[in-house]
Order: structure tokens, then C-alpha cells, then sequence
């Protein structure tokens, strides 16, 4: 039987990396597909294909589904996004989320997976600057330093990771130190890093703009 989570991104015809490992294996039922040579479709309106409409909920929900966020915190994060006019608002929105706690736990390679980043921060096996966090939300700004508590440490959910640490790379705007496994915040993401994400965010502004 499928995983819930292969099922997502299956829905979406994408790989939104829920699965970790799993994501970059021949075990991926995407893979799988590819290599059958029937890579699974989006289903089109016969005639039409996909309205402009049809996109832009297809973005939405790509977005909501790879940060695992409710319908409600996307559209607060879009109104936050646009309350200064002269900063690029997509941009902005790709701040709000990146820099939530969980997100920056995985990106730091302490996960695989968003989801398990998001279950590691609910169980407190997370601190930022020293200080426990449990809420997923909490948003992470220049300076703070994340790291694996040490109770936490021999948790079967950080197995491997001194060996998986060592292969991984960390985005720009995180100084990972491998050694000690802490992050730190040293600027914010770029937009040029992910240029796929550009387009769904403008497609979800654009969305929230009717």
C-alpha cells in the first residue's frame, strides 16, 4: 500500500522530498513510474489543459504540501508578505518559509525530511541559542544558532547522522559546523537558489489577489 505521503506527491506529479532517502531512491514511486516509462500525468481538461486558475491552486498546493502548512498560515504569511510595498513580495514570502524553525532544522541537515524536522521540533528535540523550542512555527532570524539537545542526541530519529552530516551541504545562508552539529543563521535565502519556487510563489500571490 502507498505511503500518505507518496500519495502528495504523486497528486501534484512532483517530488516534494516528504519521504527523505526514500525521495532520492528507485523506491520513490515517481522513479518507479519514470523508469516503467509511463511517468505519471496531470490530468488536463481535454480540450483546454489546465485554466490559468488550475495552475495557481496547483502551486498552492505544492507549496502548502512541501512546508506542511494549513490553507489559513498561507494566506497570513501572503498578507504579512504584502504589507511593504517596495520589497519584492514573493521574496518575502520565501523568507517567512524558509525561516520557520522547522524548515531550518531539515535545511540544516539535522533531518531528512520536512516532516520529520516538524515531528523533531514538536518532541523539544530542538534549541535555538540554547533554549529548547517545540513550536514549529517559531520563526528564525540572522544570528541564532540550532542545534540537536543532548538528551535528544541518542534518539533513534538522529541515527546516522554523524555519517549523513559529513556528505551533506547546507545552503548559503547557513554555517553548519559539522563537527559540533550547530547551524548558524548567517543571512537569508535566496530565491536564486530555488528558481522553480519563484514561479509557484508569484503563481500564489497572484492567486490571492482576485
Amino acid at each position: 500500500m502507498m505511503d500518505v505521503k507518496c500519495k502528495k506527491c504523486i497528486r501534484v506529479n512532483e517530488k516534494l522530498f516528504l519521504k527523505g532517502e526514500k525521495c532520492f531512491s528507485a523506491k520513490c514511486p515517481l522513479a518507479r513510474k519514470a523508469t516503467k516509462g509511463r511517468p505519471r500525468k496531470i490530468v488536463k481538461h481535454p480540450k483546454r489543459g489546465l485554466s490559468e486558475y488550475g495552475l495557481q491552486m496547483r502551486d498552492k498546493q505544492k507549496v502548502k504540501l512541501t512546508y506542511g502548512i494549513s490553507e489559513r498560515q498561507l494566506i497570513n504569511f501572503v498578507k504579512e508578505a504584502g504589507k511593504k510595498k517596495n520589497e519584492d513580495i514573493s521574496l518575502r514570502l520565501y523568507h517567512f518559509l524558509e525561516m520557520r524553525i522547522d524548515n531550518t532544522a531539515f535545511r540544516t541537515g539535522f533531518f531528512d525530511s520536512r516532516t520529520k524536522s516538524r515531528q523533531g521540533v514538536s518532541h523539544g528535540h530542538i534549541i535555538v541559542n540554547g533554549r529548547r523550542v517545540n513550536i514549529p512555527s517559531l520563526r528564525i532570524k540572522i544570528g541564532d544558532k540550532i542545534a540537536i539537545r543532548p538528551q535528544s542526541s541518542v534518539k533513534g530519529l538522529f541515527k546516522d547522522l554523524d555519517i549523513k552530516i559529513k556528505k551533506y551541504n547546507p545552503p548559503s545562508w547557513i554555517n553548519l559546523d559539522k563537527e559540533k552539529k550547530i547551524g548558524e543563521i548567517i543571512g537569508v535565502p535566496s530565491l536564486a537558489e530555488e528558481p522553480t519556487i519563484h514561479q509557484q510563489l508569484n503563481s500564489i500571490i497572484e492567486f490571492y489577489s482576485r
